[in-house]
């Protein structure tokens, strides 16, 4: 165990019964959204290179293109 956490630890012991129970919340809490980022980075990494390429049959390239001239268009008649 590292003094740091030692340290802690120590520190928690001389809190309150509720204030301790907020640490603990805290803690979890913190741990959970690790865990979730974790598992959400390990779906998109799960899902990196399924599509084909090039997607819905354009490129990048001409998908941009087309993109904006949509928006040009729409834009003109503003």
């Amino acid at each position: 165990m590292s003094p740091l956490l030692q340290q802690i630890l120590q520190e928690i012991d001389q809190l309150p019964l509720d204030e301790q129970m907020q640490v603990l919340e805290y803690a979890v809490g913190k741990v959970k959204r690790q865990l979730l980022v974790s598992e959400l980075q390990q779906r998109w990494s799960d899902l990196k290179g399924i599509a084909p390429y090039p997607l819905l049959g354009e490129g990048a390239q001409a998908w941009v293109s087309s993109t904006r001239r949509g928006n040009d268009s729409h834009c003109s008649k503003c």
